[in-house]
């Protein structure tokens, strides 16, 4: 059983499963592969910007020097921005093909962080590690009750789980709306169509999780796109880019390049709501 160390913390390789055993699934019964959209994913899609980590900050809900593991990492955009403000990270995501991303992003910008396989659900951590176990943008995908106890478990007496999201707003007549309106045509039915940002259900899986101090926040920020990003942005998107089969992405693809040329020409602002939920592991 091969081992290594993880920040004073140590796994099994054993105990993380592969990809293919843990893929999700949607409405139709296809697998959401993200790893399919890997270069899209790093060239494209926003990571959570620098006010969002001004907000924990100001709250106290990071400080240097805490021990972090961030649960569904992907490319890295929470685990990055909590080195950078000197936590030491580790990142985790069933995905090779994005953790390879995060691991190159990270070199880039000089920052410590570790990247490895597994499952939110069963991590193979130590137990009592980690001062914060955060996860951005991908609560949904995961069996809510087992990663709370997997939470519980690796999280030390008074430890912080974080959740958080970074949603751009569907709204009627705007560019993002427009777009799920085309989303649907390709994929009725797609559960995710209209959110809005807030997530109730995150809020009640820590109040039932038994953790305390519970609290939330949100705001709402405009992210610039061009249209070759816009297109990109959405290709990532679980309804289309890890979702569909190629031909069918590459016609809503050129699809969506006509729509925006004809209703949105010119630069795009596209609203975004971050919401986040917080709450402490009793002593």
């Amino acid at each position: 059983m091969r081992e290594a160390r993880l920040h004073g913390a140590s796994y099994s390789s054993s105990l993380i499963a592969m990809p293919d055993e843990t893929s999700n699934r949607d409405h139709e019964g296809r697998v959401i592969d993200f790893g399919r959209t890997v270069t899209d994913y790093e060239r494209y899609r926003p990571g959570f910007p620098e006010s969002f980590f001004d907000h924990l900050t100001a709250r106290d809900w990071i400080t240097s020097g805490q021990r972090a593991l961030d649960l569904g990492t992907g490319t890295g955009s929470l685990a990055l921005g909590f080195a950078a403000r000197g936590l030491e990270v580790t990142g985790l995501d069933i995905s090779a093909e994005l953790l390879a991303v995060a691991r190159h992003h990270a070199a880039e910008r000089g920052l410590a962080a570790l990247f490895v396989e597994g499952r939110a659900e069963a991590t193979g951590l130590d137990g009592s590690s980690f001062d914060l176990v955060s996860a951005g943008q991908c609560w949904w995908w995961f069996d809510s009750d087992a990663t709370i106890a997997e939470t519980r478990r690796v999280l030390a007496p008074g430890g912080r789980l974080l959740i958080c999201n970074f949603s751009y707003l569907p709204l009627a007549g705007t560019v993002s709306g427009r777009t799920e309106d085309l989303v649907l045509e390709y994929n009725p039915g797609w559960p995710k169509a209209g959110w809005r940002g807030v997530h109730p259900e995150q809020v009640r899986a820590l109040d039932e999780g038994g953790f305390t101090s519970v609290e939330s926040f949100s705001y709402v920020v405009d992210v610039p796109f061009s249209h070759e990003a816009w297109r990109g942005r959405i290709r990532t998107c679980n309804g289309v880019g890890s979702a569909l089969e190629p031909t069918a992405v590459k016609r809503f693809d050129e699809d969506l390049g006509q729509l925006l040329a004809g209703e949105f020409p010119g630069e795009l602002n596209v609203p975004h709501r971050i919401f986040a939920t917080s709450g402490l592991l009793p002593l």
